[in-house]
């Protein structure tokens, strides 16, 4: 699914310069637990979290994650935009909460 259509589907805002409509994500993990995304998260993924802090960055390079969006309305501070932003990883924010979003990409077809 393309970084365009999950945009649309969640109604989400893009709050940094590492967006591009055509980036391609090919799983997404809906998690807060940062260790449960080291564990389960598979290559290409999109990484849906209401958790606010730094350590999500970090876990989205480690797992070469291509973008994170932020729930329930959350939005990061500028340390973590620039995180991202130095690691080329989109962010998005949505109002949905976490569960209503994994279900609306899931039922969209994403879900390796």
């Amino acid at each position: 699914m393309k970084l365009k259509k999950v945009v649309e589907l969640l109604d989400a805002n893009i709050l940094n310069d590492c967006y591009s409509q055509d980036t391609e994500v090919l799983s997404a993990c809906g998690c807060d637990l940062m260790s449960d995304v080291l564990a389960f998260v598979k290559d290409q993924a999109l990484l849906l979290t209401g958790l606010v802090n730094p350590q999500v960055v970090r876990t989205a390079e480690m797992m070469d994650m291509k973008a994170i969006v932020f729930v329930r309305g959350k939005t990061p501070g500028e340390e973590i935009i620039d995180l991202a932003n130095e690691a080329g990883i989109a962010v998005l924010s949505t109002q949905h909460p976490l569960y209503h979003s994994c279900g609306v990409l899931y039922s969209e077809g994403l879900y390796k």
